[in-house]
């Protein structure tokens, strides 16, 4: 009979979602998660760990950035840098580590040891070395950065999906690399088929 208990549990624990999007619902506050749409970049019984792609952030560019970790040293390096790159956002990841890079890239740039694919389209890689790869044209050909990410202790991210403050959706590559980061909430609720308004016009009613 315990057995037969803890085997039920375990088939009602939710898999992992690990490359898949996290959509925040209209009760969801606070300035780092409000209206945020996170790419999880792992998931296991160990916590969670993902990177919130929709906020931009307000306290440093990309080639302020280059030059801080002496990637660019002038404004003649700065004309060089490649077309997209030079009004390339910096978004604000979540609030974990905010004095750390991270990269979410197509999978056709990889470093050995150090980036991790997430899944067959998208890959995570936190080093200087694809910021440099990036800034000399020889990076992958999509990418986003982030500075600071999103973590989750074992069992909290499950606590916050069973109190519905997530929606949850396979991630869409164009999303992450081809839409605006300001269009990408509503862009989000739209791969699961919801309206913006209707969602908030239901939010907080049984």
């Amino acid at each position: 009979m315990i057995e037969h208990v803890t085997k039920q549990q375990s088939s009602m624990m939710p898999s992992s979602l690990e490359g898949q999007f996290l959509i925040a619902m209209p009760n969801l506050k606070g300035p780092h998660f409000e209206r945020s749409v996170v790419y999880l970049c792992s998931h296991s019984e160990d916590g969670a760990m993902g990177l919130v792609v929709n906020h931009v952030s307000t306290q440093i560019t990309f080639p302020d950035l280059l030059r801080q970790v002496d990637i660019l040293s002038d404004d003649e390096d700065m004309i060089n840098l490649p077309q997209p790159l030079q009004n390339m956002d910096v978004l604000d990841g979540g609030p974990v580590d905010q004095g750390r890079g991270f990269v979410l890239h197509s999978a056709d740039y990889q470093l050995e040891a150090s980036t991790l694919a997430v899944s067959s389209e998208i890959c995570l890689t936190a080093t200087v070395e694809i910021l440099r790869a990036l800034a000399e044209g020889k990076g992958p050909s999509s990418a986003l950065l982030t500075l600071g990410y999103a973590g989750w202790s074992p069992g909290q991210l499950e606590d916050e999906l069973q109190n519905n403050s997530w929606l949850t959706c396979d991630a869409d590559r164009s999303l992450l690399f081809e839409c605006a980061p300001d269009q990408r909430y509503e862009a989000g609720l739209k791969l699961l088929g919801i309206d913006l308004s209707m969602l908030s016009s239901e939010a907080g009613h049984a």
